[in-house]
Protein backbone atom coordinates (compact mmCIF):
# COMPACT_ATOMS: atom_id res chain seq x y z
CA UNK A 1 0.00 0.00 0.00
CA UNK A 2 1.45 3.67 -0.96
CA UNK A 3 1.88 6.12 1.82
CA UNK A 4 -0.17 8.41 -0.16
CA UNK A 5 -3.28 6.02 -0.03
CA UNK A 6 -2.98 5.59 2.87
CA UNK A 7 -2.99 9.28 3.62
CA UNK A 8 -5.94 10.15 0.81
CA UNK A 9 -7.77 8.09 2.67
CA UNK A 10 -7.42 8.61 6.46
CA UNK A 11 -7.42 12.50 5.77
CA UNK A 12 -11.12 11.91 4.76
CA UNK A 13 -11.90 10.86 8.50
CA UNK A 14 -11.59 14.49 10.24
CA UNK A 15 -12.75 15.95 7.28
CA UNK A 16 -15.83 13.90 7.30
CA UNK A 17 -16.44 14.64 11.27
CA UNK A 18 -15.54 18.49 11.18
CA UNK A 19 -18.36 18.51 7.97
CA UNK A 20 -20.59 17.39 9.92
CA UNK A 21 -20.04 19.43 12.97
CA UNK A 22 -19.84 22.81 10.81
CA UNK A 23 -23.05 21.67 8.93
CA UNK A 24 -25.32 21.77 12.43
CA UNK A 25 -23.74 25.50 13.08
CA UNK A 26 -24.51 26.60 9.31
CA UNK A 27 -27.74 24.94 9.91
CA UNK A 28 -28.84 26.75 12.36
CA UNK A 29 -27.42 30.31 10.83
CA UNK A 30 -29.49 29.43 7.82
CA UNK A 31 -32.51 28.94 9.92
CA UNK A 32 -32.23 32.12 11.95
CA UNK A 33 -32.27 34.11 8.54
CA UNK A 34 -35.55 32.01 6.14
CA UNK A 35 -36.64 28.94 6.40
CA UNK A 36 -36.16 28.63 2.94
CA UNK A 37 -39.98 27.82 2.08
CA UNK A 38 -41.25 30.19 -0.33
CA UNK A 39 -44.37 32.27 0.54
CA UNK A 40 -44.09 31.08 3.77
CA UNK A 41 -42.69 32.34 7.13
CA UNK A 42 -42.60 29.88 10.18
CA UNK A 43 -41.46 31.33 13.26
CA UNK A 44 -38.03 30.83 13.96
CA UNK A 45 -36.76 27.89 16.30
CA UNK A 46 -33.20 27.61 17.23
CA UNK A 47 -30.77 25.82 19.86
CA UNK A 48 -28.38 27.18 22.42
CA UNK A 49 -24.72 26.69 21.39
CA UNK A 50 -23.72 24.24 24.13
CA UNK A 51 -26.88 22.29 23.21
CA UNK A 52 -26.02 21.81 19.43
CA UNK A 53 -22.20 21.34 20.06
CA UNK A 54 -23.55 18.41 21.98
CA UNK A 55 -25.93 17.25 19.21
CA UNK A 56 -23.63 17.52 16.50
CA UNK A 57 -20.35 16.03 18.81
CA UNK A 58 -22.57 12.84 19.19
CA UNK A 59 -23.91 13.00 15.69
CA UNK A 60 -20.79 13.28 13.82
CA UNK A 61 -18.82 10.28 15.64
CA UNK A 62 -22.48 8.09 14.88
CA UNK A 63 -21.37 9.41 10.82
CA UNK A 64 -17.46 8.24 11.20
CA UNK A 65 -18.85 5.20 12.73
CA UNK A 66 -21.26 4.32 10.10
CA UNK A 67 -18.95 4.88 7.25
CA UNK A 68 -15.98 3.02 8.75
CA UNK A 69 -17.88 -0.20 9.35
CA UNK A 70 -19.07 0.12 5.58
CA UNK A 71 -15.25 0.31 4.30
CA UNK A 72 -15.99 4.03 3.36
CA UNK A 73 -12.42 4.87 4.29
CA UNK A 74 -10.80 1.91 1.94
CA UNK A 75 -7.42 2.51 1.26
CA UNK A 76 -7.65 1.44 -2.21
CA UNK A 77 -7.42 4.50 -5.61
CA UNK A 78 -8.86 2.11 -7.52
CA UNK A 79 -12.08 2.30 -6.31
CA UNK A 80 -15.25 3.08 -8.61
CA UNK A 81 -16.11 6.78 -8.23
CA UNK A 82 -19.64 5.76 -8.96
CA UNK A 83 -19.90 3.01 -6.62
CA UNK A 84 -18.18 5.47 -3.95
CA UNK A 85 -20.64 8.15 -4.35
CA UNK A 86 -23.40 5.81 -4.30
CA UNK A 87 -22.28 3.79 -1.12
CA UNK A 88 -22.06 7.91 0.56
CA UNK A 89 -25.69 8.18 -0.36
CA UNK A 90 -26.79 5.46 0.69
CA UNK A 91 -25.32 5.49 4.29
CA UNK A 92 -26.14 9.11 4.62
CA UNK A 93 -29.55 8.01 4.16
CA UNK A 94 -29.49 5.22 6.69
CA UNK A 95 -27.95 8.17 9.08
CA UNK A 96 -30.24 10.52 8.53
CA UNK A 97 -33.18 8.22 9.12
CA UNK A 98 -31.69 6.76 12.57
CA UNK A 99 -30.72 10.42 13.48
CA UNK A 100 -33.96 11.95 12.49
CA UNK A 101 -36.26 8.85 14.43
CA UNK A 102 -33.35 8.83 17.86
CA UNK A 103 -33.47 13.04 18.59
CA UNK A 104 -37.53 12.55 19.21
CA UNK A 105 -37.33 9.18 20.78
CA UNK A 106 -34.16 9.94 23.40
CA UNK A 107 -35.32 13.69 23.78
CA UNK A 108 -36.56 12.79 27.48
CA UNK A 109 -34.23 10.42 28.30
CA UNK A 110 -30.42 11.41 26.77
CA UNK A 111 -30.84 15.23 25.55
CA UNK A 112 -32.94 15.52 29.19
CA UNK A 113 -36.22 17.73 26.98
CA UNK A 114 -33.58 19.71 24.56
CA UNK A 115 -35.21 20.08 21.47
CA UNK A 116 -33.32 20.27 18.17
CA UNK A 117 -35.74 21.97 15.46
CA UNK A 118 -36.76 20.04 12.68
CA UNK A 119 -35.60 22.33 9.72
CA UNK A 120 -32.47 22.23 11.27
CA UNK A 121 -32.62 18.81 11.16
CA UNK A 122 -32.88 18.96 7.52
CA UNK A 123 -30.56 21.40 6.56
CA UNK A 124 -27.95 19.80 8.56
CA UNK A 125 -28.64 16.71 6.83
CA UNK A 126 -28.10 18.48 2.93
CA UNK A 127 -24.98 20.22 4.34
CA UNK A 128 -23.31 16.93 5.47
CA UNK A 129 -23.58 14.83 1.93
CA UNK A 130 -22.80 17.96 0.62
CA UNK A 131 -19.72 18.44 2.64
CA UNK A 132 -18.87 14.93 2.00
CA UNK A 133 -19.03 15.03 -1.73
CA UNK A 134 -17.13 17.81 -2.16
CA UNK A 135 -14.18 16.94 -0.25
CA UNK A 136 -14.06 13.75 -2.22
CA UNK A 137 -14.23 15.25 -4.95
CA UNK A 138 -11.23 17.72 -4.14
CA UNK A 139 -9.11 15.10 -3.02
CA UNK A 140 -9.71 12.83 -6.09
CA UNK A 141 -8.70 15.41 -8.14
CA UNK A 142 -5.80 16.39 -6.34
CA UNK A 143 -5.08 13.08 -6.23
CA UNK A 144 -4.92 12.57 -9.63
CA UNK A 145 -3.34 15.64 -10.76
CA UNK A 146 -0.03 14.75 -8.05
CA UNK A 147 0.02 10.92 -9.53
CA UNK A 148 -0.01 12.14 -13.40
CA UNK A 149 2.74 14.74 -12.59
CA UNK A 150 4.84 12.15 -10.73
CA UNK A 151 4.86 14.37 -7.65
CA UNK A 152 3.85 11.37 -5.44
CA UNK A 153 4.38 7.80 -6.91
CA UNK A 154 2.62 5.38 -9.61
CA UNK A 155 1.24 1.78 -8.28
CA UNK A 156 4.08 -0.81 -9.90
CA UNK A 157 2.92 -3.34 -11.85
CA UNK A 158 4.39 -6.54 -12.61
CA UNK A 159 2.71 -8.50 -15.85
CA UNK A 160 2.92 -11.97 -16.00
CA UNK A 161 2.56 -12.61 -19.90
CA UNK A 162 3.88 -14.99 -22.68
CA UNK A 163 2.51 -12.87 -25.42
CA UNK A 164 4.43 -10.61 -27.50
CA UNK A 165 3.97 -6.67 -27.47
CA UNK A 166 2.20 -6.58 -30.56
CA UNK A 167 -0.71 -9.06 -29.06
CA UNK A 168 -1.55 -7.61 -25.69
CA UNK A 169 -1.00 -3.62 -27.03
CA UNK A 170 -4.55 -2.93 -26.03
CA UNK A 171 -3.86 -4.36 -22.83
CA UNK A 172 -0.95 -2.02 -22.29
CA UNK A 173 -2.32 0.96 -24.00
CA UNK A 174 -5.41 0.40 -21.02
CA UNK A 175 -2.99 0.16 -18.56
CA UNK A 176 -1.50 3.29 -19.63
CA UNK A 177 -4.63 5.61 -19.94
CA UNK A 178 -5.11 4.47 -16.39
CA UNK A 179 -2.73 6.88 -15.03
CA UNK A 180 -2.23 5.25 -12.11
CA UNK A 181 0.45 2.43 -12.97
CA UNK A 182 3.86 1.91 -13.85
CA UNK A 183 4.42 -1.41 -15.81
CA UNK A 184 8.08 -1.75 -14.77
CA UNK A 185 8.31 -5.76 -15.35
CA UNK A 186 6.70 -8.94 -16.96
CA UNK A 187 7.85 -12.19 -16.01
CA UNK A 188 7.62 -15.40 -18.01
CA UNK A 189 9.88 -18.50 -18.94
CA UNK A 190 11.56 -16.73 -21.97
CA UNK A 191 11.85 -13.48 -23.40
CA UNK A 192 9.31 -12.51 -25.84
CA UNK A 193 9.67 -8.94 -26.55
CA UNK A 194 7.39 -6.65 -24.39
CA UNK A 195 8.56 -3.14 -25.52
CA UNK A 196 10.29 -1.37 -22.92
CA UNK A 197 9.19 -3.80 -20.06
CA UNK A 198 11.95 -5.54 -18.22
CA UNK A 199 12.06 -9.07 -18.15
CA UNK A 200 12.30 -11.64 -15.33
CA UNK A 201 12.96 -15.39 -16.53
CA UNK A 202 11.90 -17.79 -13.41
CA UNK A 203 9.89 -17.97 -10.50
CA UNK A 204 12.99 -17.02 -8.33
CA UNK A 205 13.00 -13.42 -9.60
CA UNK A 206 8.99 -13.13 -8.96
CA UNK A 207 9.33 -14.52 -5.54
CA UNK A 208 12.46 -11.73 -4.80
CA UNK A 209 10.60 -8.89 -6.42
CA UNK A 210 7.65 -10.06 -4.08
CA UNK A 211 9.58 -10.54 -1.03
CA UNK A 212 11.56 -7.09 -1.48
CA UNK A 213 8.19 -5.09 -1.95
CA UNK A 214 9.07 -3.89 -5.15
CA UNK A 215 5.79 -4.61 -6.57
CA UNK A 216 1.93 -3.14 -5.80
CA UNK A 217 0.03 -5.15 -8.01
CA UNK A 218 0.57 -8.18 -10.48
CA UNK A 219 -1.74 -8.66 -13.63
CA UNK A 220 -1.62 -12.04 -15.23
CA UNK A 221 -2.20 -12.31 -19.06
CA UNK A 222 -0.83 -15.63 -20.11
CA UNK A 223 2.34 -17.89 -18.96
CA UNK A 224 4.35 -20.73 -19.15
CA UNK A 225 5.01 -20.72 -15.61
CA UNK A 226 4.15 -24.17 -13.82
CA UNK A 227 0.53 -24.53 -11.98
CA UNK A 228 2.55 -24.60 -8.87
CA UNK A 229 4.39 -21.89 -9.76
CA UNK A 230 1.58 -19.92 -10.33
CA UNK A 231 -0.05 -21.00 -7.23
CA UNK A 232 3.13 -19.82 -5.29
CA UNK A 233 3.24 -16.39 -6.48
CA UNK A 234 -0.74 -16.42 -5.66
CA UNK A 235 0.38 -17.70 -2.23
CA UNK A 236 3.29 -14.66 -2.15
CA UNK A 237 0.89 -12.08 -3.31
CA UNK A 238 -1.18 -12.42 -0.37
CA UNK A 239 1.36 -12.91 2.46
CA UNK A 240 3.22 -9.40 1.45
CA UNK A 241 0.02 -7.85 0.76
CA UNK A 242 0.03 -7.38 -3.25
CA UNK A 243 -2.52 -6.77 -5.42
CA UNK A 244 -3.62 -9.76 -7.41
CA UNK A 245 -5.74 -9.57 -11.18
CA UNK A 246 -6.06 -11.50 -14.13
CA UNK A 247 -7.15 -10.76 -17.47
CA UNK A 248 -10.27 -13.02 -18.08
CA UNK A 249 -11.47 -14.85 -20.82
CA UNK A 250 -14.89 -15.64 -22.27
CA UNK A 251 -15.46 -19.00 -19.92
CA UNK A 252 -13.36 -16.75 -16.36
CA UNK A 253 -15.82 -13.93 -17.09
CA UNK A 254 -19.19 -15.98 -17.64
CA UNK A 255 -18.30 -17.77 -14.10
CA UNK A 256 -19.95 -15.03 -11.72
CA UNK A 257 -23.28 -15.93 -14.06
CA UNK A 258 -23.08 -19.76 -13.23
CA UNK A 259 -25.76 -21.49 -10.94
CA UNK A 260 -25.36 -24.92 -9.39
CA UNK A 261 -28.36 -27.52 -9.76
CA UNK A 262 -28.99 -31.16 -9.72
CA UNK A 263 -29.63 -33.74 -12.75
CA UNK A 264 -31.27 -35.86 -10.27
CA UNK A 265 -28.33 -36.55 -8.14
CA UNK A 266 -25.83 -35.10 -10.29
CA UNK A 267 -24.52 -31.60 -9.76
CA UNK A 268 -24.61 -29.27 -12.82
CA UNK A 269 -23.06 -26.14 -13.51
CA UNK A 270 -25.20 -23.66 -15.91
CA UNK A 271 -23.22 -20.55 -17.43
CA UNK A 272 -25.96 -17.74 -18.03
CA UNK A 273 -25.69 -15.49 -20.84
CA UNK A 274 -26.52 -12.29 -18.92
CA UNK A 275 -27.71 -11.39 -15.02
CA UNK A 276 -30.28 -9.66 -16.49
CA UNK A 277 -33.64 -11.97 -16.07
CA UNK A 278 -36.70 -12.45 -14.42
CA UNK A 279 -37.59 -9.72 -12.02
CA UNK A 280 -34.71 -7.35 -13.07
CA UNK A 281 -35.59 -7.50 -16.59
CA UNK A 282 -38.98 -5.70 -15.42
CA UNK A 283 -37.36 -3.63 -13.19
CA UNK A 284 -34.88 -2.41 -15.83
CA UNK A 285 -38.13 -2.12 -17.92
CA UNK A 286 -40.14 0.21 -15.57
CA UNK A 287 -37.03 2.37 -15.35
CA UNK A 288 -36.83 2.56 -18.94
CA UNK A 289 -40.29 3.57 -19.00
CA UNK A 290 -40.61 6.53 -16.49
CA UNK A 291 -36.56 8.26 -17.99
CA UNK A 292 -37.86 8.12 -21.58
CA UNK A 293 -40.52 10.29 -20.47
CA UNK A 294 -38.76 12.60 -18.55
CA UNK A 295 -36.32 13.06 -21.37
CA UNK A 296 -38.97 13.46 -23.59
CA UNK A 297 -40.76 16.06 -21.75
CA UNK A 298 -37.13 17.88 -20.45
CA UNK A 299 -36.12 17.82 -24.74
CA UNK A 300 -39.11 18.48 -26.61
CA UNK A 301 -38.17 22.30 -27.11
CA UNK A 302 -34.99 21.55 -28.14
CA UNK A 303 -36.79 18.67 -30.61
CA UNK A 304 -39.14 20.89 -31.78
CA UNK A 305 -36.47 23.82 -32.58
CA UNK A 306 -34.48 21.37 -34.67
CA UNK A 307 -37.74 19.73 -36.33
CA UNK A 308 -37.90 23.50 -37.47
CA UNK A 309 -34.13 23.85 -39.44
CA UNK A 310 -34.73 20.90 -40.58
CA UNK A 311 -38.26 21.36 -42.41
CA UNK A 312 -36.80 24.97 -43.55
CA UNK A 313 -33.72 23.48 -44.74
CA UNK A 314 -35.71 20.65 -46.74
CA UNK A 315 -39.48 21.40 -46.71
CA UNK A 316 -40.25 18.07 -48.82
CA UNK A 317 -38.32 15.54 -47.12
CA UNK A 318 -39.67 13.91 -43.63
CA UNK A 319 -37.88 15.23 -40.62
CA UNK A 320 -37.59 12.14 -38.24
CA UNK A 321 -35.51 9.79 -40.36
CA UNK A 322 -36.38 5.57 -40.19
CA UNK A 323 -33.34 3.41 -40.34
CA UNK A 324 -33.79 -0.52 -40.01
CA UNK A 325 -31.80 -2.20 -37.37
CA UNK A 326 -31.09 -5.30 -35.83
CA UNK A 327 -32.52 -6.08 -32.21
CA UNK A 328 -32.82 -8.84 -30.18
CA UNK A 329 -33.00 -12.37 -31.83
CA UNK A 330 -32.34 -10.98 -35.20
CA UNK A 331 -35.39 -9.26 -35.26
CA UNK A 332 -35.91 -5.22 -37.45
CA UNK A 333 -36.82 -2.36 -35.89
CA UNK A 334 -37.22 1.10 -36.94
CA UNK A 335 -34.71 3.37 -35.33
CA UNK A 336 -35.45 6.91 -34.79
CA UNK A 337 -33.56 10.02 -35.88
CA UNK A 338 -33.36 13.69 -36.80
CA UNK A 339 -32.85 13.34 -40.47
CA UNK A 340 -29.27 15.28 -41.23
CA UNK A 341 -28.38 13.75 -45.07
CA UNK A 342 -29.95 15.53 -47.69
CA UNK A 343 -33.13 13.36 -48.79
CA UNK A 344 -31.75 11.96 -52.40
CA UNK A 345 -28.89 9.82 -49.92
CA UNK A 346 -30.61 8.94 -47.06
CA UNK A 347 -30.84 4.85 -47.22
CA UNK A 348 -34.52 4.03 -48.11
CA UNK A 349 -34.89 0.45 -46.50
CA UNK A 350 -37.57 1.37 -44.17
CA UNK A 351 -39.69 3.22 -46.96
CA UNK A 352 -40.63 0.05 -49.01
CA UNK A 353 -37.55 0.37 -51.33
CA UNK A 354 -35.06 -2.63 -51.52
CA UNK A 355 -31.67 -2.55 -51.33
CA UNK A 356 -31.69 -3.39 -55.75
CA UNK A 357 -33.71 0.50 -56.45
CA UNK A 358 -31.78 2.56 -53.84
CA UNK A 359 -29.39 4.33 -55.47
CA UNK A 360 -28.20 5.60 -52.15
CA UNK A 361 -26.68 2.66 -50.76
CA UNK A 362 -24.69 2.39 -53.68
CA UNK A 363 -23.73 5.86 -53.15
CA UNK A 364 -22.87 5.37 -49.62
CA UNK A 365 -20.99 2.17 -50.38
CA UNK A 366 -18.81 3.89 -52.33
CA UNK A 367 -18.10 6.75 -49.90
CA UNK A 368 -16.99 3.93 -46.85
CA UNK A 369 -14.23 2.19 -49.20
CA UNK A 370 -13.08 5.68 -50.31
CA UNK A 371 -13.87 7.99 -47.33
CA UNK A 372 -14.44 5.68 -43.67
CA UNK A 373 -12.33 6.15 -40.87
CA UNK A 374 -13.71 2.92 -39.08
CA UNK A 375 -12.90 -0.79 -39.70
CA UNK A 376 -15.86 -2.34 -41.57
CA UNK A 377 -18.58 -3.83 -40.63
CA UNK A 378 -18.63 0.00 -38.78
CA UNK A 379 -18.10 2.42 -40.61
CA UNK A 380 -17.74 6.45 -40.30
CA UNK A 381 -17.22 9.09 -43.57
CA UNK A 382 -15.08 11.53 -42.90
CA UNK A 383 -16.43 15.18 -44.00
CA UNK A 384 -19.24 13.24 -45.42
CA UNK A 385 -20.77 15.13 -48.54
CA UNK A 386 -24.45 14.41 -48.05
CA UNK A 387 -24.62 16.24 -45.13
CA UNK A 388 -27.52 19.23 -44.98
CA UNK A 389 -26.94 22.55 -43.34
CA UNK A 390 -27.72 21.61 -39.79
CA UNK A 391 -25.88 18.58 -39.78
CA UNK A 392 -22.67 20.13 -38.16
CA UNK A 393 -24.67 21.22 -35.11
CA UNK A 394 -26.86 17.85 -34.18
CA UNK A 395 -24.23 15.46 -35.14
CA UNK A 396 -21.66 16.97 -33.19
CA UNK A 397 -23.14 17.05 -30.03
CA UNK A 398 -25.73 13.88 -30.85
CA UNK A 399 -28.76 15.38 -30.71
CA UNK A 400 -29.93 13.13 -34.39
CA UNK A 401 -30.54 10.48 -31.51
CA UNK A 402 -32.83 12.33 -29.15
CA UNK A 403 -36.43 10.38 -31.37
CA UNK A 404 -34.60 7.15 -29.78
CA UNK A 405 -36.57 8.34 -26.24
CA UNK A 406 -39.38 7.14 -28.20
CA UNK A 407 -37.79 3.95 -29.46
CA UNK A 408 -36.91 3.43 -26.03
CA UNK A 409 -40.80 4.00 -24.65
CA UNK A 410 -42.20 1.53 -26.98
CA UNK A 411 -39.41 -0.55 -25.99
CA UNK A 412 -37.40 -1.24 -29.49
CA UNK A 413 -34.71 -0.27 -27.76
CA UNK A 414 -33.55 0.63 -23.75
CA UNK A 415 -31.54 3.83 -22.49
CA UNK A 416 -28.60 1.37 -21.83
CA UNK A 417 -27.51 -1.77 -23.95
CA UNK A 418 -25.58 -2.74 -26.91
CA UNK A 419 -25.21 0.00 -30.01
CA UNK A 420 -28.35 -1.14 -32.81
CA UNK A 421 -26.42 -1.77 -36.05
CA UNK A 422 -27.85 -2.42 -39.68
CA UNK A 423 -28.55 -5.73 -41.42
CA UNK A 424 -25.65 -5.52 -43.61
CA UNK A 425 -23.25 -4.87 -40.65
CA UNK A 426 -24.80 -7.67 -38.79
CA UNK A 427 -24.56 -9.78 -41.57
CA UNK A 428 -20.31 -9.45 -41.20
CA UNK A 429 -20.55 -10.62 -37.43
CA UNK A 430 -18.36 -13.23 -36.72
CA UNK A 431 -19.97 -15.91 -34.08
CA UNK A 432 -19.23 -15.02 -31.40
CA UNK A 433 -20.37 -11.28 -31.95
CA UNK A 434 -23.78 -12.40 -32.37
CA UNK A 435 -24.07 -12.77 -28.96
CA UNK A 436 -24.58 -8.95 -29.12
CA UNK A 437 -28.36 -9.70 -30.80
CA UNK A 438 -29.13 -11.67 -27.53
CA UNK A 439 -30.80 -8.85 -25.58
CA UNK A 440 -32.49 -5.70 -27.13
CA UNK A 441 -30.46 -2.87 -28.18
CA UNK A 442 -29.64 0.71 -26.25
CA UNK A 443 -29.57 4.45 -26.73
CA UNK A 444 -26.02 4.47 -24.69
CA UNK A 445 -23.72 1.24 -24.24
CA UNK A 446 -20.06 0.40 -23.41
CA UNK A 447 -17.96 1.60 -26.32
CA UNK A 448 -19.97 4.82 -26.16
CA UNK A 449 -18.44 6.10 -22.93
CA UNK A 450 -15.10 4.50 -23.34
CA UNK A 451 -13.67 6.06 -26.05
CA UNK A 452 -16.20 5.97 -28.64
CA UNK A 453 -15.10 5.82 -32.49
CA UNK A 454 -11.45 5.25 -31.28
CA UNK A 455 -12.79 1.67 -30.83
CA UNK A 456 -12.71 -1.03 -33.82
CA UNK A 457 -15.79 -3.03 -33.70
CA UNK A 458 -13.94 -6.44 -32.21
CA UNK A 459 -13.11 -3.90 -28.81
CA UNK A 460 -16.50 -2.66 -29.10
CA UNK A 461 -18.04 -6.13 -29.32
CA UNK A 462 -16.01 -7.15 -26.57
CA UNK A 463 -16.98 -4.81 -24.49
CA UNK A 464 -20.71 -5.25 -25.19
CA UNK A 465 -20.08 -8.81 -24.34
CA UNK A 466 -18.52 -7.89 -20.94
CA UNK A 467 -21.73 -5.63 -20.40
CA UNK A 468 -24.18 -8.74 -21.20
CA UNK A 469 -22.06 -11.01 -18.88
CA UNK A 470 -21.85 -8.98 -16.28
CA UNK A 471 -25.23 -6.55 -16.42
CA UNK A 472 -25.98 -5.00 -12.75
CA UNK A 473 -28.03 -1.61 -12.05
CA UNK A 474 -24.94 0.10 -10.81
CA UNK A 475 -23.35 -0.74 -14.32
CA UNK A 476 -26.06 0.90 -16.14
CA UNK A 477 -26.03 4.25 -13.68
CA UNK A 478 -21.93 4.62 -14.63
CA UNK A 479 -23.04 4.40 -18.10
CA UNK A 480 -25.52 6.79 -18.18
CA UNK A 481 -23.56 9.30 -15.94
CA UNK A 482 -20.42 9.35 -18.77
CA UNK A 483 -22.72 9.66 -21.48
CA UNK A 484 -23.40 13.18 -21.41
CA UNK A 485 -20.09 14.26 -20.57
CA UNK A 486 -18.83 11.88 -23.28
CA UNK A 487 -21.18 13.65 -25.64
CA UNK A 488 -20.57 17.19 -24.51
CA UNK A 489 -17.20 16.78 -24.82
CA UNK A 490 -16.78 14.49 -27.49
CA UNK A 491 -13.85 12.98 -25.91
Amino acid sequence: MKKHEIIFSVIKIPLDFVSVIMSFFIARMIRQITDLIPWINLPIQTIDTESLFNFSLFWASLYILLFATHSMYSLKTTNSKVKEFLDILRYWIYWFIFFSVAVYLWKWVVYKNVEIPRLIIFFTAALSIFFTVFWRIILNNVQNVLIQKWIISKRKLLLINNKSNNKIKNILDDIEKSKIYEIVWYANKYNVGVGWIKFLWNYEKVKKLIEKHKCDEILYIDSKFSKKELFNIWELTKIFWVRYRYITNSFDVTKTNTTISLINKIPVIEIKNTPLDNWWRIIKRFIDIVWSIIWIIIFSPVMIVIAIFIKIDDPNAPVIYKNKRIWQNRKIFNLYKFRYLKWKYCIKDSYWISEELDDALEHEKKLIQEKSTRNWPLYKIKDDPRKTKIWNFIEKYSLDELPQFFNVFIWNMSLVWPRPHQPREVNNYELYQKRLLTIKPGMSWMAQVNWREKNNFVKEAKLDIFYIENWNILLDLKILFKTLPVLFSRK
